[in-house]
């Protein structure tokens, strides 16, 4: 998969397959502390996962299928 560029910020511009994909962003999510203290299955999106998700806060069920957009 080809991360477009809004993803490329988070995980690389290099092609790499969507599981690849999925573990570069909850790194990214966790060195950044970005998981809900209250409820971990939240993720708090700063401004580049603001981007992605189009909104502050998405499940990490409904992040995959918002992640698939950026991915060619």
């Amino acid at each position: 998969m080809t991360p477009d560029d809004s993803l490329a910020e988070v995980v690389g511009a290099k092609p790499i397959p969507r599981t690849e994909v999925t573990k570069r962003l909850w790194a990214y999510i966790k060195k950044n502390k970005l998981q809900d203290n209250a409820n971990k299955r939240m993720v708090n999106a700063d401004p580049k996962l603001k981007e992605l998700f189009g909104k502050p806060q998405v499940s990490m069920f409904e992040m995959a299928g918002l992640i698939g957009k950026h991915v060619k």
